[in-house]
């Protein structure tokens, strides 16, 4: 995989600064608009925001926020890259390519294992910062809802 293939598009700068983040605007998106997410309460993505580290896309000039991930880590062995969010009005540059490998690339130094996500949508997104399907998947359990 060609890093270079993941620039982050000119005007825009990324943040792992949980300073930075506009939790009004990052609830807005997720429960309103991401299927996965739909109908969370505030108090719920407020506590997500502080287990986990988070991605801010910012607007170079204005400073406002474009983009959100988050990850939730032990930074030891496993990694899970989710709640990933593009504002409607600039789909389409890049963002999300470039904030999944950001996300990659921040989680590099740690040696993990494994870094997973799920997606209903977004494949080719996440293919171009090096993810792939599951290899076994029948391996695999979950507990809760799907």
């Amino acid at each position: 995989m060609d890093d270079s293939a993941l620039p982050l598009p000119e005007g825009h700068e990324i943040s792992t600064d949980p300073g930075r983040l506009d939790r009004e605007l990052i609830h807005r998106w997720l429960s309103e608009d991401a299927y996965w997410a739909l109908g969370r309460s505030r108090e719920k993505q407020d506590a997500a925001i502080e287990g986990s580290l988070n991605f801010g896309v910012y607007d170079s000039v204005s400073g406002l926020q474009v983009a959100y991930a988050r990850v939730i880590t032990d930074r030891a062995t496993f990694a899970w890259l989710c709640d990933v969010y593009v504002d409607r009005g600039v789909r389409g540059k890049g963002l999300g390519t470039a904030l999944a490998g950001a996300v990659r690339d921040h989680l590099a130094p740690y040696g993990l294992r494994r870094i997973l996500l799920a997606t209903a949508d977004a494949h080719a997104v996440y293919a171009k910062a090096g993810f792939e399907p599951l290899a076994a998947p029948e391996k695999w359990m979950a507990l809760g809802a799907q």
